[in-house]
């Protein structure tokens, strides 16, 4: 996950997968389905966070050559501890400034992280900067305003109680590439060709308000960084206020939200 300058707490590898990981595992399958990998390749899971995207690509291939880079040290250390395999190395890189010649991989994937960089054209150029002359690109990110449930019901929710809060509802669904046409547009722009793009769509699943909540406690995304900052009394009326949207007039238990991807790849020239 790309936290440099940002408002997404990169601070631990246990905390992004109760935050996020458990559903990049679900949407990594689907995203890699609109992908055909050769077995020679050299591929760049470029923002791999804790290796959800990673641990799929390893999973259909068997020769290729994978690479997780992650600007959070914390999560490259996860990732590497949870993979191990001589085709699978990670290491800690910015995707605005990568480390890498040009022309070196035969494929680039980025999952949910795109919208959280500082200068997203120039993060875009550099990932087709190393890619080979017909590599593909291919970048998933959430539709945060319009198809990301449980995320939207928390900060529309909390906006209503502080001000603060209304502040990061609006930054959340603002971002970039985050809206209809944001991501290919951008990938256009950067000078990719052949763009295609669709949409992918999963389910959030959660066992009880606790399980839905308990991230939110945690170290790792820009809503435990804003409640981390809230006096104890405010977090608690923002916890009882969202807990009622949660329930919605119904006894704790399960609950199903649906969430959708934008989904864009284009070719190097």
């Amino acid at each position: 996950m790309q936290s440099n300058s940002s408002d997404f707490s990169a601070a631990s590898g246990n905390g992004y997968e109760l935050q996020m990981g458990r559903f990049s595992r679900l949407l990594a399958p689907k995203f890699l389905d609109l992908i055909e990998f050769e077995e020679s390749s050299n591929i760049l899971d470029a923002g791999c966070g804790t290796g959800a995207l990673t641990s799929e690509i390893l999973r259909r291939t068997k020769t290729a050559n994978i690479t997780g880079i992650d600007i959070s040290e914390a999560y490259v250390e996860y990732a590497t501890g949870e993979i191990s395999n001589p085709r699978v190395s990670f290491k800690a890189a910015d995707l605005t400034a990568l480390p890498m010649l040009d022309e070196t991989f035969d494929h680039v994937v980025s999952q949910l992280v795109l919208n959280f960089v500082p200068n997203t054209s120039v993060a875009l150029s550099e990932l087709l900067r190393i890619l080979k002359p017909g590599g593909r690109l291919a970048v998933a990110i959430w539709d945060v305003r319009g198809g990301l449930v449980f995320n939207r019901f928390f900060l529309d929710t909390a906006a209503m109680l502080d001000p603060e809060a209304n502040e990061l509802r609006k930054k959340n669904f603002t971002r970039p590439l985050t809206r209809p046409g944001h991501l290919e547009a951008a990938l256009r722009s950067a000078g990719a060709a052949e763009v295609q793009t669709g949409e992918i769509h999963i389910r959030t699943e959660f066992a009880s308000f606790e399980d839905y909540w308990r991230p939110f406690d945690g170290t790792d995304g820009p809503i435990p960084a804003y409640l981390s900052k809230r006096p104890a009394d405010l977090k608690g009326q923002i916890k009882a206020a969202v807990r009622d949207a949660f329930l919605d007039g119904e006894a704790d238990g399960p609950r199903s939200y649906a969430a959708t991807a934008w989904v864009a790849s284009g070719r190097r020239r």
